[in-house]
Protein backbone atom coordinates (compact mmCIF):
# COMPACT_ATOMS: atom_id res chain seq x y z
CA UNK A 1 0.00 0.00 0.00
CA UNK A 2 1.68 3.59 -1.01
CA UNK A 3 -1.23 5.30 1.04
CA UNK A 4 -3.77 5.43 3.71
CA UNK A 5 -7.09 7.41 4.11
CA UNK A 6 -9.34 7.17 7.14
CA UNK A 7 -13.54 6.95 6.71
CA UNK A 8 -16.04 8.34 8.82
CA UNK A 9 -18.88 5.81 9.06
CA UNK A 10 -22.25 8.29 8.80
CA UNK A 11 -25.19 5.65 8.64
CA UNK A 12 -26.13 5.98 12.51
CA UNK A 13 -26.57 10.04 12.49
CA UNK A 14 -26.49 11.46 8.67
CA UNK A 15 -28.01 7.87 7.11
CA UNK A 16 -30.60 7.46 9.80
CA UNK A 17 -32.36 11.10 9.76
CA UNK A 18 -33.43 10.94 6.09
CA UNK A 19 -35.24 7.64 6.97
CA UNK A 20 -39.05 7.55 7.35
CA UNK A 21 -38.86 4.53 9.30
CA UNK A 22 -37.56 4.66 12.68
CA UNK A 23 -35.00 2.08 13.94
CA UNK A 24 -35.03 0.84 17.73
CA UNK A 25 -32.45 1.85 19.74
CA UNK A 26 -31.76 -1.84 19.67
CA UNK A 27 -31.33 -2.31 16.12
CA UNK A 28 -28.77 1.02 16.62
CA UNK A 29 -26.62 -0.70 18.98
CA UNK A 30 -26.50 -4.20 16.72
CA UNK A 31 -25.40 -1.81 14.02
CA UNK A 32 -22.70 0.22 15.21
CA UNK A 33 -20.84 -3.18 16.51
CA UNK A 34 -20.97 -3.72 13.53
CA UNK A 35 -19.19 -0.57 12.56
CA UNK A 36 -16.86 -1.64 15.19
CA UNK A 37 -16.06 -5.02 13.61
CA UNK A 38 -15.36 -3.50 10.10
CA UNK A 39 -12.54 -1.23 11.69
CA UNK A 40 -14.35 2.03 11.73
CA UNK A 41 -12.27 4.43 14.08
CA UNK A 42 -14.61 7.53 13.72
CA UNK A 43 -18.07 6.94 13.57
CA UNK A 44 -21.20 9.14 13.69
CA UNK A 45 -23.65 7.45 16.24
CA UNK A 46 -26.54 10.02 16.97
CA UNK A 47 -27.99 13.84 17.10
CA UNK A 48 -28.75 15.90 20.27
CA UNK A 49 -31.06 17.77 17.66
CA UNK A 50 -34.72 18.47 19.02
CA UNK A 51 -37.08 15.03 19.06
CA UNK A 52 -39.65 17.64 17.33
CA UNK A 53 -37.35 18.47 14.00
CA UNK A 54 -35.51 15.39 13.80
CA UNK A 55 -37.96 12.44 15.68
CA UNK A 56 -35.08 9.45 14.90
CA UNK A 57 -33.01 10.58 17.38
CA UNK A 58 -34.98 11.07 20.24
CA UNK A 59 -33.40 8.16 21.84
CA UNK A 60 -29.44 9.94 21.93
CA UNK A 61 -28.73 9.56 25.55
CA UNK A 62 -30.14 5.44 25.72
CA UNK A 63 -28.29 4.75 22.40
CA UNK A 64 -25.35 6.29 23.99
CA UNK A 65 -25.39 4.14 27.12
CA UNK A 66 -26.04 1.30 25.46
CA UNK A 67 -23.53 1.09 22.88
CA UNK A 68 -19.99 -0.48 24.10
CA UNK A 69 -16.69 1.35 24.10
CA UNK A 70 -13.87 0.46 22.14
CA UNK A 71 -10.10 1.59 22.13
CA UNK A 72 -9.51 4.00 19.83
CA UNK A 73 -12.82 4.17 18.41
CA UNK A 74 -14.42 7.87 18.88
CA UNK A 75 -18.78 8.45 18.50
CA UNK A 76 -19.99 11.77 17.45
CA UNK A 77 -23.05 13.19 17.93
CA UNK A 78 -24.27 16.03 16.39
CA UNK A 79 -24.99 19.40 18.23
CA UNK A 80 -26.96 22.42 16.30
CA UNK A 81 -26.94 24.43 19.33
CA UNK A 82 -26.72 25.30 22.94
CA UNK A 83 -29.10 22.58 24.13
CA UNK A 84 -28.17 20.17 22.33
CA UNK A 85 -24.44 20.80 23.78
CA UNK A 86 -26.06 20.51 27.57
CA UNK A 87 -27.22 17.33 26.75
CA UNK A 88 -24.28 15.92 25.54
CA UNK A 89 -22.52 17.21 29.02
CA UNK A 90 -25.50 15.62 30.98
CA UNK A 91 -24.43 12.34 29.80
CA UNK A 92 -20.73 13.10 29.75
CA UNK A 93 -21.22 13.16 33.08
CA UNK A 94 -23.30 10.14 33.72
CA UNK A 95 -19.89 8.28 32.10
CA UNK A 96 -21.50 7.51 29.01
CA UNK A 97 -20.97 10.57 26.62
CA UNK A 98 -19.82 10.99 23.12
CA UNK A 99 -16.23 11.40 22.36
CA UNK A 100 -16.98 13.45 19.68
CA UNK A 101 -19.18 16.36 18.86
CA UNK A 102 -20.27 17.72 15.08
CA UNK A 103 -20.98 21.46 15.61
CA UNK A 104 -23.27 23.26 12.41
CA UNK A 105 -22.86 25.90 10.49
CA UNK A 106 -23.91 26.87 6.22
CA UNK A 107 -21.63 28.56 4.16
CA UNK A 108 -25.40 30.65 2.14
CA UNK A 109 -27.48 32.50 4.82
CA UNK A 110 -30.29 30.79 3.19
CA UNK A 111 -29.59 26.96 4.01
CA UNK A 112 -28.55 28.17 7.43
CA UNK A 113 -32.35 29.88 8.17
CA UNK A 114 -33.37 26.60 6.04
CA UNK A 115 -31.78 23.97 8.51
CA UNK A 116 -30.79 25.81 11.72
CA UNK A 117 -33.53 28.37 12.17
CA UNK A 118 -31.18 31.00 12.19
CA UNK A 119 -29.38 33.01 10.67
CA UNK A 120 -25.48 32.45 10.07
CA UNK A 121 -24.33 35.34 12.27
CA UNK A 122 -26.22 33.77 14.83
CA UNK A 123 -25.44 30.55 14.19
CA UNK A 124 -21.51 31.53 15.04
CA UNK A 125 -22.08 33.08 17.85
CA UNK A 126 -23.87 29.84 19.03
CA UNK A 127 -20.94 27.80 18.16
CA UNK A 128 -18.40 30.12 19.97
CA UNK A 129 -21.05 29.54 23.04
CA UNK A 130 -21.18 25.44 22.42
CA UNK A 131 -17.34 25.43 22.25
CA UNK A 132 -17.13 27.58 25.45
CA UNK A 133 -19.87 25.15 26.98
CA UNK A 134 -18.14 22.52 25.83
CA UNK A 135 -15.13 22.93 27.92
CA UNK A 136 -12.61 20.53 26.22
CA UNK A 137 -14.74 17.47 27.06
CA UNK A 138 -14.99 16.32 23.74
CA UNK A 139 -13.20 16.52 20.20
CA UNK A 140 -15.05 19.19 18.56
CA UNK A 141 -15.47 18.89 14.61
CA UNK A 142 -17.25 22.28 13.08
CA UNK A 143 -19.13 21.40 9.89
CA UNK A 144 -19.27 24.18 7.17
CA UNK A 145 -22.83 22.96 5.34
CA UNK A 146 -23.17 23.38 1.63
CA UNK A 147 -19.73 24.26 0.75
CA UNK A 148 -20.27 23.57 -3.07
CA UNK A 149 -23.43 24.92 -3.44
CA UNK A 150 -26.40 26.16 -1.95
CA UNK A 151 -30.40 24.60 -2.99
CA UNK A 152 -31.26 28.13 -2.49
CA UNK A 153 -28.75 30.30 -3.75
CA UNK A 154 -27.18 28.52 -6.15
CA UNK A 155 -23.19 28.36 -6.50
CA UNK A 156 -21.34 29.19 -2.99
CA UNK A 157 -17.94 32.08 -3.69
CA UNK A 158 -15.12 29.52 -2.18
CA UNK A 159 -13.78 32.49 -0.28
CA UNK A 160 -17.21 32.52 1.94
CA UNK A 161 -16.52 28.72 2.36
CA UNK A 162 -12.41 29.76 3.25
CA UNK A 163 -13.70 32.28 5.76
CA UNK A 164 -16.03 29.53 7.53
CA UNK A 165 -13.00 27.29 7.76
CA UNK A 166 -11.26 29.96 9.29
CA UNK A 167 -13.74 31.07 11.73
CA UNK A 168 -13.73 27.46 12.95
CA UNK A 169 -9.93 27.25 12.94
CA UNK A 170 -9.58 30.70 15.02
CA UNK A 171 -12.13 28.93 17.51
CA UNK A 172 -9.69 25.87 17.73
CA UNK A 173 -11.77 22.91 16.16
CA UNK A 174 -9.91 19.78 16.40
CA UNK A 175 -11.59 18.79 12.81
CA UNK A 176 -13.54 20.34 9.77
CA UNK A 177 -15.59 18.99 8.02
CA UNK A 178 -16.69 20.41 4.37
CA UNK A 179 -19.93 19.54 3.11
CA UNK A 180 -21.48 19.28 -0.48
CA UNK A 181 -25.15 19.00 1.27
CA UNK A 182 -27.11 18.60 -1.69
CA UNK A 183 -24.60 17.05 -4.18
CA UNK A 184 -23.38 20.35 -6.25
CA UNK A 185 -19.73 19.83 -6.14
CA UNK A 186 -18.06 18.95 -9.37
CA UNK A 187 -14.13 17.62 -9.10
CA UNK A 188 -12.62 21.03 -10.36
CA UNK A 189 -14.06 23.37 -7.54
CA UNK A 190 -13.22 20.26 -4.89
CA UNK A 191 -9.89 19.99 -5.96
CA UNK A 192 -9.52 23.73 -5.87
CA UNK A 193 -10.68 23.80 -2.36
CA UNK A 194 -8.62 21.55 -0.84
CA UNK A 195 -5.38 22.23 -2.55
CA UNK A 196 -5.61 25.26 -1.24
CA UNK A 197 -6.39 24.22 2.25
CA UNK A 198 -3.66 21.59 2.69
CA UNK A 199 -1.63 23.80 1.24
CA UNK A 200 -1.83 26.26 3.81
CA UNK A 201 -1.70 23.54 6.61
CA UNK A 202 -1.60 19.34 5.32
CA UNK A 203 -1.36 18.20 8.37
CA UNK A 204 -4.84 19.86 9.53
CA UNK A 205 -7.43 16.99 9.42
CA UNK A 206 -10.11 18.27 6.73
CA UNK A 207 -12.96 16.13 6.03
CA UNK A 208 -14.69 15.76 2.45
CA UNK A 209 -18.00 15.01 3.12
CA UNK A 210 -20.31 14.33 -0.69
CA UNK A 211 -23.17 13.11 -1.60
CA UNK A 212 -24.05 11.22 -4.74
CA UNK A 213 -27.01 13.28 -6.06
CA UNK A 214 -25.90 13.49 -8.96
CA UNK A 215 -23.30 10.93 -9.49
CA UNK A 216 -20.45 12.59 -8.87
CA UNK A 217 -19.76 11.41 -5.14
CA UNK A 218 -16.56 9.50 -6.07
CA UNK A 219 -15.20 11.49 -8.71
CA UNK A 220 -14.95 14.43 -6.17
CA UNK A 221 -13.73 11.97 -3.22
CA UNK A 222 -10.93 11.39 -6.29
CA UNK A 223 -10.81 15.06 -6.46
CA UNK A 224 -10.53 15.65 -3.02
CA UNK A 225 -7.97 12.92 -2.25
CA UNK A 226 -5.74 14.05 -5.60
CA UNK A 227 -5.63 17.74 -3.97
CA UNK A 228 -4.03 16.14 -0.50
CA UNK A 229 -7.48 15.25 1.56
CA UNK A 230 -7.30 12.05 3.49
CA UNK A 231 -10.22 11.73 5.32
CA UNK A 232 -13.89 11.32 4.04
CA UNK A 233 -17.19 10.44 5.35
CA UNK A 234 -19.42 7.93 3.95
CA UNK A 235 -22.88 5.91 4.75
CA UNK A 236 -23.02 2.24 4.27
CA UNK A 237 -25.91 2.02 1.32
CA UNK A 238 -25.49 5.62 -0.13
CA UNK A 239 -28.20 6.53 2.46
CA UNK A 240 -28.79 9.63 4.34
CA UNK A 241 -28.98 13.52 3.62
CA UNK A 242 -31.51 16.23 5.05
CA UNK A 243 -33.95 15.43 7.39
CA UNK A 244 -37.09 13.72 5.89
CA UNK A 245 -39.24 16.18 6.48
CA UNK A 246 -37.26 19.26 4.62
CA UNK A 247 -38.41 19.52 1.10
CA UNK A 248 -35.47 21.04 -0.48
CA UNK A 249 -33.09 18.51 -2.64
CA UNK A 250 -34.28 16.24 -5.55
CA UNK A 251 -33.42 12.50 -6.57
CA UNK A 252 -31.55 10.58 -4.67
CA UNK A 253 -29.62 12.76 -1.56
CA UNK A 254 -27.37 10.03 -0.18
CA UNK A 255 -23.85 10.08 1.10
CA UNK A 256 -21.47 8.19 -1.39
CA UNK A 257 -21.64 4.85 -0.51
CA UNK A 258 -18.81 3.72 1.87
CA UNK A 259 -18.69 0.12 0.13
CA UNK A 260 -18.19 1.93 -3.02
CA UNK A 261 -15.35 4.36 -1.57
CA UNK A 262 -13.71 1.47 0.32
CA UNK A 263 -13.54 -0.36 -2.57
CA UNK A 264 -12.59 2.68 -4.84
CA UNK A 265 -9.78 3.33 -2.60
CA UNK A 266 -8.31 -0.64 -2.27
CA UNK A 267 -8.68 -0.98 -5.81
CA UNK A 268 -5.77 1.65 -6.10
CA UNK A 269 -3.79 0.43 -3.57
CA UNK A 270 -4.94 3.20 -1.02
CA UNK A 271 -5.46 1.45 2.39
CA UNK A 272 -8.67 2.24 4.29
CA UNK A 273 -7.87 -0.20 7.30
CA UNK A 274 -10.71 -1.73 7.27
CA UNK A 275 -11.89 -5.36 7.30
CA UNK A 276 -13.67 -6.14 3.98
CA UNK A 277 -15.50 -9.01 5.07
CA UNK A 278 -16.63 -7.40 7.86
CA UNK A 279 -17.75 -4.54 5.57
CA UNK A 280 -19.79 -6.52 3.52
CA UNK A 281 -21.79 -8.28 6.60
CA UNK A 282 -22.33 -4.70 8.38
CA UNK A 283 -23.24 -3.49 4.37
CA UNK A 284 -25.70 -6.63 4.69
CA UNK A 285 -27.34 -5.44 8.12
CA UNK A 286 -27.90 -2.34 6.94
CA UNK A 287 -29.69 -3.42 4.13
CA UNK A 288 -31.97 -6.14 6.36
CA UNK A 289 -32.83 -3.33 9.31
CA UNK A 290 -34.28 -0.65 6.36
CA UNK A 291 -35.80 -3.73 4.86
CA UNK A 292 -34.78 -2.74 1.23
CA UNK A 293 -32.17 -2.78 -0.99
CA UNK A 294 -29.79 0.10 -0.33
CA UNK A 295 -27.69 2.20 -3.19
CA UNK A 296 -24.27 1.10 -3.00
CA UNK A 297 -22.73 -1.23 -6.10
CA UNK A 298 -20.46 -2.59 -4.73
CA UNK A 299 -22.81 -4.33 -2.61
CA UNK A 300 -24.40 -5.81 -5.54
CA UNK A 301 -21.27 -5.85 -7.68
CA UNK A 302 -18.74 -7.38 -4.95
CA UNK A 303 -15.39 -6.54 -4.65
CA UNK A 304 -12.77 -5.42 -6.96
CA UNK A 305 -10.28 -7.46 -5.12
CA UNK A 306 -12.46 -11.04 -5.42
CA UNK A 307 -12.33 -10.12 -9.32
CA UNK A 308 -9.17 -10.19 -10.13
Amino acid sequence: MTDTVEINECFGRDGLQHESVFLSTDDKVELLDAFVAAGFQRIEATSYSHPKHVPAFADASDLLKKIERHPGVRFKATCPNQKAVERALADYREGYGAEELSLLTSASESHSQKNLHSSKDTQWQRVREMIELADGKFQLVGVVSVAFGCPFEGKIDPNVVLADIERFRELDVDVITIGDTTGLADPVSVQKLFRELTANDPDFPYVAHFHDTRGAGIANSYAAYEAGCRRFDGALGGVGGHPAQITYGAGMTGNVATEDLVNFFESMGVSTGLNLDALSQASELCEQKLGRELNSKVARSGYTRELL
